[in-house]
């Protein structure tokens, strides 16, 4: 019986470390731990498409505010400023800007000099012609400034809200309109001042030649006062008439 008993327990120990060896010998390290390396790298890779996409994310959405609109137009304002110094010019009246007919008229009313046959009348009307053109021609130079100094008040708005503008551009396509638009104010700014700077040469020059015309006006005048004939000269006379 006793020996029965032994042999049960021997038989009941073989077989549990007979399993128990079994499962340890399973178990392999080195494969759990390329195991883990390979969990490690996935890992890892995932983290790195995950930043990507967020990099990409961040680039669409800088590229989206590149993109963004200037929800803000000056030119109008610009234009409707430039056409009021453009319409005192096509106003202008005497001697216009149009190249032909200012010519034609200067040829007329500016003389170098004045013929024998040419009557009183004429040149008192051609006189009068030349005074009223200077007179125009200073009027239209004295609007042009007067409308200079009035588009300097539309120039500071526009300026502020372009400067406004530039500074809270949220990307590269709103700062580069708000820049066109400044440089398109300077360009109107620097169209004015040639407006300018042309009416008052204009008015200058009308007046010279005015003068120079006047000149030659008053020689003829002085030659027909005179005469071709034998000049008078007076004769001294004594208290006693001889």
């Amino acid at each position: 019986m006793k020996k029965t008993w032994l042999a049960a327990a021997a038989a009941v120990l073989f077989t549990c470390s007979s399993t128990s060896f079994a499962q340890w010998a399973v178990f392999d390290v080195a494969n759990y731990s390329q195991n883990l390396l390979t969990a490690a790298r996935e890992l890892q890779q995932i983290d790195n498409q995950i930043q990507q996409l967020q990099n990409e994310a961040t680039m669409l959405d800088n590229q989206g505010r590149n993109l963004t609109s200037l929800n803000y137009n000056a030119l109008s304002q610009l234009l409707a400023t430039l056409a009021s110094t453009n319409r005192l010019i096509a106003q202008a009246q005497g001697l216009t800007f149009n190249v032909a007919q200012s010519q034609a008229a200067f040829n007329r009313l500016y003389l170098s000099s004045y013929g024998a046959g040419t009557s009183n009348a004429q040149m008192v009307q051609d006189a009068q012609a030349r005074w009223q053109t200077s007179v125009q021609a200073l009027r239209t130079a004295t609007q042009m400034q007067s409308q200079a100094a009035q588009n300097l008040l539309s120039d500071q708005s526009v300026l502020s809200g372009l400067v406004t503008q530039s500074q809270g551009a949220v990307g590269g396509l709103q700062a580069s309109q708000a820049t066109n638009q400044l440089l398109a104010l300077i360009a109107r700014q620097a169209i004015q001042a040639q407006q300018l700077t042309v009416s008052q040469d204009r008015a200058s020059a009308l007046d010279q030649a005015r003068a120079a015309a006047d000149e030659a006006q008053a020689e003829q005048v002085r030659l027909r006062f005179i005469g071709h004939g034998p000049q008078y000269t007076p004769r001294h006379v004594d208290f006693y008439g001889n």
